[in-house]
């Protein structure tokens, strides 16, 4: 069947949702699924890849969002579902694209939303008054739009199920466990930021009011005063970028921005003593399963999902510098082989076959018929949309186990 995804807040940097999309569509594909995403972007691109097709439509960036675009031509991104005839639709952005569940309820198309935040925890970082009854508001009409709620952790699921949402499903994310290996440590990585005698924290993440980023600037700080001769790596860029170089003027800190290559991002979380994830409203973290996968030791935001994920391979504090820092100096008291085993035997619980079987039933989608040989070279066509100055034209087209015929373009493309 064609299930096609819908997302929001993709940036072109690597980041958990964009890892997730990748790998979800990758797993559709290898189930006997098509797969089609559609996401936002600076011009428009149809293009296939490893995870299915990925078409990006034209969008305009969201100030002081970091680089965030968003769907936001109703008209357009209507005419392009009505042409791709999903079986099921899966929309990773339940504010802006919400309405596609009444499209799709109406058209006779099953419909998911995955939510990948916690409206409650952003709405107090935002510091909106009266936050729980906003987001029970908000979140009782998602419920309705969607078939099915889709969340990755029980933290998640914690703000449906107060308002008694009867179509929740919890499926966990998963990680990569080839790419993320204690084996890709690198002593050179880790001479390039520290030395021998030195600690070193890494945090990984978006530089983002959510994600409380001065909060591992500050572990530093603490453990410093307190004679521990830590370093700090921030990886990755975002709109606190100038606030925190201003805050750790003074600490050993080092900005190493975006790492857009997976490996380096493995090489650096598998180099590092300890990662820190401080946001207080994480819903699942991958960077922080990444790290673990790594054999290298979190220590995570009590107030967020990550205890649930984290487990022994961690410590799970209050956020403040001096509860970091504790904690960090508290599992570096533990043996170095110990403290490695128990993050990678963690992440092992946790896989991306594991993950895409949960999608897939919650979508009520099964894994497809093995196909013959001969049969597996053509698939059934879904041709480009017609695009007249940057608005995709209406038009018809296959979809499995409606139409049987395939053209000699569709063959072309899918061969």
């Amino acid at each position: 069947m064609r299930i096609v995804r819908l997302a929001n807040f993709v940036t072109v940097h690597t980041g958990g949702l964009r890892t997730a999309l990748r790998q979800l569509g990758r797993g559709y594909e290898a189930a006997g699924h098509e797969a089609v995403l559609v996401i936002p972007g600076r011009r428009y691109s149809d293009k296939m890849t490893k995870q299915g097709r990925v078409i990006t439509l034209p969008s305009a960036p969201l100030p002081r969002t970091g680089g965030y675009r968003v769907l936001a031509g109703r008209r357009e991104l209507i005419k392009l579902l009505d042409g791709l005839e999903p079986d099921r639709i899966e929309v990773s952005d339940r504010t802006t694209l919400r309405w596609t569940g009444d499209w799709a309820r109406r058209r006779g198309v099953r419909s998911m939303m995955v939510s990948h935040e916690t409206l409650a925890g952003l709405l107090g970082v935002w510091g909106m008054p009266k936050r729980d009854a906003l987001a029970d508001a908000f979140n009782r009409r998602t419920a309705e739009a969607f078939d099915t709620i889709v969340c990755t952790t029980s933290f998640a699921a914690e703000e449906f199920r107060r308002i008694g949402a009867p179509n929740l499903v919890e499926v966990p994310l998963g990680v990569d466990l080839k790419l993320f290996h204690p084996g890709k440590m690198d002593v050179a990585v880790r001479a390039r930021y520290a030395r021998p005698d030195e600690l070193l924290l890494v945090y990984c993440s978006r530089l983002s009011a959510a994600k409380r980023p001065e909060l591992a600037v500050d572990t530093v700080a603490a453990l410093r005063n307190g004679k521990v001769p830590a370093v700090l790596v921030m990886a990755g860029d975002g709109t606190r970028r100038t606030a925190l170089a201003y805050r750790g003027a003074r600490l050993p800190v080092r900005f190493a921005g975006h790492i857009s290559e997976r490996p380096a991002v493995a090489a650096l979380l598998a180099s590092a003593d300890v990662v820190l994830s401080p946001g207080p409203v994480e819903t699942f973290g991958l960077t922080t399963l990444e790290a673990m996968a790594c054999g290298t030791p979190v220590v995570v935001n009590e107030q967020s999902a990550l205890p649930e994920v984290v487990g022994d391979g961690g410590v799970a504090v209050q956020g403040t510098a001096d509860a970091f820092a504790a904690a960090v100096s508290k599992l570096m008291e533990r043996p170095r082989v110990e403290r490695r085993e128990a993050a990678r035997t963690q992440a092992e619980k946790y896989g991306w076959p594991k993950s895409v079987g949960g999608f897939l039933r919650a979508h009520e989608a099964a894994p497809a018929p093995a196909t013959s040989p001969a049969s597996a070279l053509i698939r059934p066509a879904v041709p480009s949309p017609t695009y007249l100055n940057g608005v995709p034209a209406p038009r018809r087209m296959n979809n499995p186990g409606r139409e049987a015929g395939v053209d000699e373009a569709g063959a072309a493309r899918y061969a």
